[in-house]
């Protein structure tokens, strides 16, 4: 049985607790950046071409190797304009892969030096004879018998490839006219090329509002994962906001960035096609979302894309509206002002045929704890392929039953406007995953109230309560309640499924004194209680309890939440943080994470429970914990597939339209 801690030690560790939750309230909100804007875009040919030297961009010793075997040295010393003429003239005649990578070469640094010196037509050209020689390196039947994939010339034209590709985009995006949907025409020296811009994925060209490029950003504060090497343009895709009576609108946040690449395919002219002056390719600008494909057919063979989905996310996460609307201290101290803001955010594209994982944030937080999470769990395509994860906003200042009971409302509203009919398997196999008090949060929509929730308010029945027939309709969303059908499975992480020592007497009067609950909330309750004198038993339930309160272990929700019944479609798995004992004289002696101790944490009905070496704050981005949450979707992946076959067989035996098929999506 769990031991109460000695009055003395007790009694310092409250008021330091207080004391430590007014140091944090008195620092604000976080100012983390999570990108760093780099002087000189990343480029991989840099220290190969000398891109930064004094003399100016260089050719790579196997290209020299290409010139002297040619006897052009000297060629490209007089004139390197010149030189690539000839170059370009020998390419025509002679089935030369090297000769045809240094062509790509040579236009590139013709290029940069153009853009140097501002010349931006010629360096247009230049990028253009750059990108598609490339190409035919890469791609050109002739060389399929000599190409050889070992060779560092084959990445090396891989990356003249893409940062040809980039350059010229780039000098297309400086005019405002990179745009998808649209057609261009660019002309590279006596070359002429016509390309058509299409944007292949989830997204619509008309959602997008304009384009950065990834190389111009360093990730900081997030991990880098989701990083694929392989042909195309990382670039940031920031949205344009959509049409409000397109009911998915609602969901996606302001101001919100998703990863695409950019990738040119040319199709080289032939027949009329060809003049004596000018040769004509047909090209296409595709805009791939990594997110729904990683790999792209060219010419018969499977080319990965080059990828980065960490950089799109974190310039979200930078930016004014997601800094505006994902303020913690506000949500925590004044709910009434962050209310606005509360409800469920998709960060890519709704898709019905992927199973919803909904992640819950805890106290004194906002979505924006989840990222490392989340940027490391859809860096694996069987997590991504068939798993879209969904976020909850909610103030936090208020009680966690509270925000229970409008989760719940706005999990129904999202149904009804995503799915009304409910025609789609995945979106009923949701999976919720509650970090700290969002664990609260998340259990309790999976649990039947009975009358043990209205017992700790009332013993009369309810039909005994007078007022509006509205406000009876809050009051009974909030005691009366069943298990969404919806939910199969929660994951708790760092949860005081029993509450928290922090939150004792003197925090709770601290809060009470910093929180100012929602106005309406203060509302409800006070009428509600004038109204029906003697009937409520505990009115503090209904006015005054803040989120600390609710945290309290003497609080009367935990024993009713752990004594209710649970749906039994539901599977629970736990995660704990336990930390070494501290020096610290905050530490109450308990095991735990410093927040919540072990006993509060543990329960005996989850399907997988462990511990993990992190405090509270930073359990859940923990590399132990996002392994778990991985293996439990993994897993969770593995049941429903095996429930789909044994659907399957018995839909052989008895036609039955009820067996609706789940869409997997193998890695």
């Amino acid at each position: 049985m769990r031991q109460p801690l000695p009055a003395p030690r007790r009694s310092l560790y409250t008021i330091l607790g207080a004391a430590l939750i007014l140091v944090f309230v008195c620092s604000g909100c976080s100012t983390q950046r999570f990108l760093i804007r780099r002087d000189t875009p990343a480029n991989p040919l840099a220290s190969q071409l000398q891109l930064e030297s004094r003399a100016g961009p260089q050719i790579s010793s196997r290209s020299r190797q290409v010139l002297r075997r040619y006897a052009l040295e000297e060629r490209y010393a007089d004139d390197a304009a010149e030189c690539l003429v000839a170059l370009q003239e020998l390419a025509a005649v002679e089935a030369d892969s090297e000769l045809v990578y240094a062509v790509a070469e040579v236009a590139y640094v013709l290029g940069k030096q153009a853009e140097e010196e501002e010349r931006y037509a010629q360096a247009l050209d230049m990028f253009g004879v750059c990108v598609s020689n490339a190409y035919m390196y890469l791609f050109a039947t002739e060389f399929d018998s000599t190409r050889n994939p070992y060779d560092p010339l084959f990445r090396s034209a891989c990356d003249l490839y893409n940062v040809g590709l980039e350059s010229t985009l780039r000098l297309v995006n400086a005019k405002g006219q990179l745009q998808p949907g649209r057609s261009y025409e660019v002309y590279a020296g006596k070359e002429k090329y016509r390309v058509h811009t299409v944007v292949r994925g989830k997204w619509h060209p008309e959602e997008i509002d304009h384009f950065e490029f990834v190389s111009d950003y360093e990730v900081e504060g997030l991990p880098s994962s989701g990083m694929t090497y392989g042909l195309g343009v990382p670039l940031i895709a920031v949205r344009k906001k959509g049409d409000d009576s397109d009911p998915r609108e609602a969901y996606y946040p302001p101001g919100l960035s998703f990863p695409i690449t950019a990738l040119l395919r040319v199709v080289p002219g032939s027949g009329a096609a060809k003049t004596a002056v000018e040769h004509r390719h047909q090209c296409v600008l595709e805009f791939h979302d990594p997110l729904a494909l990683n790999d792209i057919e060219i010419a018969g063979r499977l080319v990965p894309l080059q990828t980065d989905l960490s950089t799109a996310l974190a310039y979200f996460l930078d930016s004014p509206q997601f800094r505006e609307q994902s303020q913690a201290t506000l949500g925590l101290l004044n709910p009434d002002k962050t209310q606005k803001h509360r409800g469920i955010y998709m960060l890519e594209p709704f898709d019905p045929h992927r199973i919803p994982v909904l992640m819950v944030h805890g106290l004194w937080s906002s979505p924006v704890t989840w990222m490392p999470m989340f940027n490391d769990l859809r860096s694996f395509n069987r997590i991504r392929s068939n798993y879209q994860f969904w976020f909850y906003q909610y103030p936090t200042g208020q009680p966690f039953w509270l925000s229970a009971t409008q989760l719940r409302e706005d999990l129904t509203e999202l149904r009804r406007r995503l799915d009304p009919d409910g025609r789609y398997e995945p979106l009923k196999k949701m999976v919720l995953v509650g970090h700290s008090m969002g664990g609260l949060v998340s259990r309790l929509q999976t649990i039947d109230s009975g009358d043990s929730f209205w017992r700790i308010l009332s013993d009369q029945p309810f039909e005994a309560v007078k007022g509006d027939p509205e406000l009876k309709h809050k009051l009974r969303m909030a005691a009366f309640f069943q298990p969404d059908p919806y939910i199969r499975r929660v994951i708790t992480i760092g949860t005081p499924h029993r509450g928290s020592d922090y939150a004792n007497d003197t925090t709770k009067w601290l809060g009470r004194k910093l929180i100012k609950l929602p106005s309406r909330v203060v509302q409800t309750g006070q009428q509600l209680v004038s109204l029906n004198p003697g009937v409520f038993r505990n009115t503090d339930l209904l006015i005054s309890n803040t989120s600390i309160d609710s945290l309290s272990p003497d609080s009367p929700i935990f024993p009713a939440m752990l004594r209710a019944a649970r749906a039994p479609w539901v599977k629970y798995h736990n995660i704990i943080g336990v930390t070494p004992p501290s020096k610290w004289i905050l530490t109450s002696g308990e095991p735990g994470d410093g927040v919540v101790s072990y006993f509060s944490a543990h329960m005996d009905d989850v399907e997988s429970e462990i511990t993990v070496p992190s405090e509270h704050s930073s359990i859940h981005r923990h590399p132990k914990a996002i392994v778990e949450v991985r293996r439990i979707l993994l897993h969770h992946l593995d049941e429903l597939e095996s429930e789909y076959r044994v659907a399957e067989r018995l839909a052989e035996h008895e036609t039955s339209e009820s067996l609706l098929p789940l869409v997997f999506r193998a890695p």
